[in-house]
């Protein structure tokens, strides 16, 4: 009998250890962690000793801080007839248990048998405790992260599968979403990588940080760890036209002109703009000078091809009424196929770049129309001479 008591003492010591290890651990308030397993403890004992669809009304626990001992008990109406067991106790039966100066209609507790819950009260606990931890560390998450969301941070692979990638980033546990993951990249287990903080969700009491590669941001936030000029905002990044994991076009504006800043951006021997390739794993990066002339400026968005003239039209859809942009470019012919890009895609990249509709011709194709056009004009001005002296021929024979 003793060595039950002296087990049954260390049991309720070891709640009140494991509160305050886990709370310790995991910087979570000691009173919280009680309140939530009181909370659990009520739970608990209601789903298991309600009887149907009856519910108790009033149930409340309390752990002693100190001593670990556990008191359950529930409040009851002492009442004349007993329709409710639940929740209602005869006059009789609350004298019998030592309630006196009481009457029909008075409330009183009732102390639950602790020894009853026995499973009961382990699981709660250990439930209660697995919450408030999971719910705390969300709050911190969200209250750490919702500040870098636009920022990037570096974190390790975990694990990865076909619908995500795991991520650690030290202080919590992240996801790379399919969506937003660039394609032919790998996802080594262990590998260190930069990521871009998307946004955070809330899903099934669960905080979640959601991350990008794939992000136009992504690449933006690179040169701004690279690039000093950048960081200072004496160098804008004013557009980006992206294809993740292939090629990306930036313009970039100097607000010092005294600053170069395509230069500023590829660093001495091109170390600046190589750092951010070899995060990108090798994707190309095209750097142009951003201008509000916008002939000067389609032409620097179709490098590395050279220009020889642009035409722009601003004009209102004939249907919509929208304006619609749109240029012909004439490039010589040996750089027809560069503007044009593999698959089209620096003639692609170029218009997500400018906002223009682009029809690339070769100097030749120009060059040939421009003749045919004369051509044309030169035959009107034949003709109309041709007449002219017929008519002078005929007014000399009259």
């Amino acid at each position: 009998m003793a060595r039950k008591k002296k087990q049954e003492e260390e049991e309720k010591l070891s709640i009140v250890d494991a509160v305050k290890m886990v709370a310790k651990e995991r910087s979570i308030d000691e009173e919280e962690v009680f309140q939530a397993m009181e909370i659990g403890l009520v739970a608990a004992y209601k789903k298991e000793f309600g009887k149907g669809k009856q519910e108790f009304n009033c149930v409340e626990a309390e752990i002693d801080r100190e001593t670990g001992e556990i008191y359950v008990y529930k409040v009851v109406e002492i009442v004349d007839e007993v329709l409710d067991p639940l929740n209602e106790i005869s006059l009789e039966d609350a004298t019998q248990m030592g309630y006196e100066d009481v009457e029909i209609g008075d409330e009183i507790e009732l102390a639950v048998d602790v020894d009853q819950l026995g499973y009961l009260a382990a699981g709660a606990a250990k439930n209660a405790i697995a919450s408030k931890v999971k719910e705390s560390e969300g709050v911190k998450i969200k209250a750490e992260y919702q500040s870098k969301i636009g920022q990037i941070v570096s974190g390790r692979i975990v694990s990865c599968d076909n619908k995500s990638v795991m991520v650690n980033l030290g202080r919590a546990e992240a996801i790379l979403p399919k969506e937003e993951q660039t394609r032919n990249e790998r996802y080594d287990r262990g590998a260190q990588m930069k990521f871009l903080v998307k946004r955070i969700d809330d899903k099934n009491s669960k905080t979640t940080v959601i991350l990008s590669r794939k992000s136009d941001e992504f690449v933006k936030k690179l040169f701004e760890m690279e690039v000093d000029e950048i960081r200072t905002g004496k160098v804008t990044i004013e557009r980006i036209a992206r294809e993740p994991g292939s090629r990306t076009k930036i313009a970039v504006y100097s607000r010092d002109e005294n600053i170069d800043a395509k230069g500023s951006c590829v660093g001495p021997h091109g170390i600046r703009v190589q750092a951010v390739i070899d995060e990108l794993n090798h994707e190309k990066i095209d750097i142009v000078d951003f201008n509000t002339d916008e002939p000067l400026f389609i032409s620097e968005a179709l490098q590395p091809a050279q220009v020889m003239r642009v035409d722009t039209e601003i004009a209102p859809n004939e249907e919509t009424g929208e304006l619609e942009k749109s240029a012909i470019v004439v490039v010589p012919d040996d750089q027809y196929s560069l503007a044009i890009g593999r698959g089209g895609q620096n003639v692609r990249l170029a218009v997500r770049l400018t906002g223009f509709k682009i029809d690339i011709k070769r100097e030749s194709e120009e060059s040939s129309e421009s003749v045919k056009s004369l051509i044309d004009d030169f035959t009107v001005v034949d003709e109309i001479e041709g007449d002219a002296q017929d008519a002078a021929e005929t007014d000399g024979e009259g």
